[in-house]
């Protein structure tokens, strides 16, 4: 599948409840142009056609034209009617109740990062999480820590993710692409690099990928790598994260099964390849501050065959 990579954008809407937002967005824009139009326009017609010129005695002064006062009260009134009407049809179409309907993928906030599982299936991914175009999706929202904020400005509206509570959002993505969004809640140090990657599919490529996110890790085929797995199994890794097929069934950093096959890491701080994974596992706080991630001193040999390790977990 060939995908663009999108810049947040409300004015590129590539889902249905974006598009009535956008359109929504739109008319607020039109109307409140025309009234600057026109209150500029009297503004300037006053001073000219009402200036002092020399010799002019003191002008007139009058009250209650009651034109003008019909004019100011009306017109403000009917703005703000014809407004709420449209905001009030727009909320009921982009979030309605979700009835107790089964979420098609449930999205949890951490610090720093975003895990997305798929009910139904084993799949859990973290930070880049694929959706189908063309189909009606109920996500659920909540955090497992401090409130996060999920937003994807090209799917819609954004959603508080709140511990203790589930929110929903419902998207129908009308364009495949990859459409990039970020938490807007302020959440500690390292808010600013909790990013999404929305991956949009059509549905036979979404139903093959969840079918693969769904299997156990990938067997370990290198002696580098293998021996990679075994100092995993024996370092506390597993007690944080997850791989499934093994032993690791830690469940506070992100799952690590088909790790290899993400394009970033660290919640799209940085492109998902050895030399910066080497990086990362040598000395997290220097490469992010403030990440739940803690620094263990390992031999440079050992952090060489972890790094074979998790870049064969694809």
């Amino acid at each position: 599948m060939k995908t663009l990579s999108m810049l947040p954008s409300l004015l590129r809407p590539a889902a249905a409840q974006a598009d009535r937002i956008a359109s929504l967005t739109a008319y607020f824009t039109i109307a409140a142009l025309l009234v600057l139009t026109i209150v500029i326009g009297l503004l300037i017609y006053i001073v000219v056609r009402f200036r002092a010129r020399p010799g002019d005695a003191e002008p007139e002064q009058f009250t209650g034209n009651k034109v003008v006062e019909g004019f100011m009260i009306g017109v403000p009134t009917l703005l703000v009617v014809v407004f709420m009407y449209l905001t009030l049809d727009t909320m009921a179409d982009v979030l309605p109740p979700d009835s107790g309907t089964q979420p098609d993928v449930v999205i949890t906030g951490h610090r720093y990062w975003w895990e997305a599982s798929y009910p139904g299936t084993k799949a859990i991914v973290a930070n880049e999480i694929h959706l189908p175009v063309g189909r009606r999706l109920l996500l659920h929202i909540n955090a497992a820590d401090v409130i996060h904020d999920w937003w994807v400005p090209a799917l819609g509206a954004k959603m508080d993710a709140i511990p203790g509570r589930t929110n929903h959002l419902w998207v129908t993505i009308t364009k495949p692409g990859v459409y990039e969004g970020a938490c807007s809640e302020f959440c500690g140090a390292q808010h600013a690099w909790m990013r999404i990657k929305v991956v949009a599919q059509p549905e036979p490529e979404f139903q093959d990928w969840v079918a693969r996110k769904a299997q156990v890790a990938n067997p370990v085929l290198s002696a580098s790598a293998q021996a990679g797995a075994a100092f995993f199994s024996r370092q506390p890794c597993g007690s944080c994260h997850r791989i499934r097929g093994t032993a690791a069934t830690g469940a506070v950093g992100p799952d690590l099964t088909h790790f290899a096959s993400r394009r970033t890491m660290l919640a799209g701080l940085m492109e998902n390849n050895p030399d910066n994974l080497r990086q990362w596992l040598t000395d997290p706080q220097h490469v992010k501050p403030g990440a739940l991630m803690p620094r263990f001193i390992y031999p440079k040999d050992s952090i060489n065959v972890l790094v074979d390790y998790l870049s064969s977990l694809k």
